[in-house]
């Protein structure tokens, strides 16, 4: 076999990791897409060290993403900001190395606040789901870290004080509530979820939203009922195995009917996560873990925007290059541990399409 044969079959076995089990050429499928309708703005992204932020650049010019919302450690935030330049906005966060999540999510959170809104970050996160419960059970203190608990709402009161918007993540998968979240004494149900939201919807009138189609991308019935409920209510499409699963698994006529209804109220986001540890080749922590070296970071991050633009722009269905957990985890004996979702996408029109995303991110962040 000829040398060159051999480098080209390297490359192919190269290419396969968990965001491309079938061997795609993301660069390549880049340019066979239609250029979308207008710029993308991405308003869930978690950009971490200035290697991995540059590898992200060029899969963000290649699916046409213009802005991207970035949820990075405050730490990092100049040299983020150095690595993208006018690319990137930030959303304060908290700090998460603070083993001590009472100190991280309460006093030193409004501290860094302050610091984002120097920077200027328009938006705080407040992070509420189920899983928390896990760390008030260390603290010894229940509802400690509920969303409508007194720190939340110190850290509320200060967004609302400083002209600041709230992104909050409230529940996780059905899946999750199948496999992880079975103790309903601990977690509660899905639905227990949402009463700390509607109280704090209605108490902090400032823009919201709740991403991950607010957590419930498996009902829409129900997502229309908090969106009508509370008008401050906008919802974001990031978090991209789980929307692909669920939101490609929905009936093209419903899901059209929905994001028309509520057309201005969505916004797209991708949940992409990077960080320089994805260009090693040993991985640190499970994050990590999802990209051993430059191939396949690359492929994590670019694969996130090809296979959402083809849920929201093209019809027929696909097979996910993306391996999901969550199959194997609660069907093992149906679905084996690299198993990925068939989608059916739902080709909305091009206005629909302009308005999720660019014009709903420009209106919610006063883009001029």
């Amino acid at each position: 076999m000829p040398d060159s044969a051999l480098d080209n079959r390297k490359i192919e076995i190269d290419r396969r990791g968990p965001s491309n089990r079938l061997g795609h050429d993301y660069a390549l499928e880049a340019e066979r897409m239609p250029a979308p309708p207008c710029e993308i703005i991405d308003v869930h992204a978690h950009i971490g060290g200035p290697k991995s932020a540059r590898l992200y650049a060029r899969a963000a010019a290649l699916f046409g993403i213009t802005r991207v919302y970035s949820m990075t450690q405050l730490e990092a935030v100049p040299e983020v900001k150095e690595a993208l330049g006018d690319l990137v906005r930030f959303n304060a966060v908290p700090d998460w190395s603070n083993p001590d999540r009472k100190e991280a999510m309460g006093r030193d959170f409004l501290h860094r606040i302050e610091r984002f809104r120097e920077h200027g970050a328009g938006i705080v996160k407040l992070f509420a789901a189920p899983r928390m419960r896990d760390a008030e059970e260390k603290l010894g203190q229940p509802g400690a870290l509920a969303l409508d608990s007194p720190m939340y709402r110190d850290v509320a009161k200060l967004a609302s004080e400083l002209g600041m918007s709230i992104m909050t993540h409230v529940a996780d998968p059905d899946t999750w509530f199948a496999a992880k979240y079975t103790d309903q004494d601990k977690y509660g149900t899905k639905r227990d979820q949402y009463r700390p939201l509607e109280r704090m919807l209605d108490e902090y009138d400032v823009p919201w939203i709740a991403a991950h189609m607010g957590g419930s991308p498996e009902d829409l019935g129900f997502l229309s009922g908090l969106l009508e409920r509370h008008p401050n209510l906008h919802l974001d499409t990031s978090a991209c195995k789980w929307m692909l699963r669920e939101l490609g698994a929905q009936p093209t006529e419903d899901f059209r009917a929905f994001m028309d209804t509520w057309r201005g109220r969505i916004l797209f986001g991708s949940d992409i996560v990077t960080m320089d540890d994805h260009l090693e080749e040993t991985a640190a922590n499970e994050l990590a873990m999802k990209a051993n070296g430059q191939q396949q970071a690359f492929d994590l991050y670019a694969s996130r925007y090809w296979t959402l633009r083809r849920l929201f722009e093209q019809d027929g269905r696909f097979e996910s290059p993306i391996v999901d957990p969550d199959l194997h985890m609660v069907d093992p004996e149906r679905y084996p541990e690299d198993a990925a979702p068939e989608v059916t996408c739902h080709g909305l029109d091009r206005s629909l399409l302009k308005m999720i995303y660019r014009d709903a991110a420009r209106t919610f962040f006063k883009i001029d």
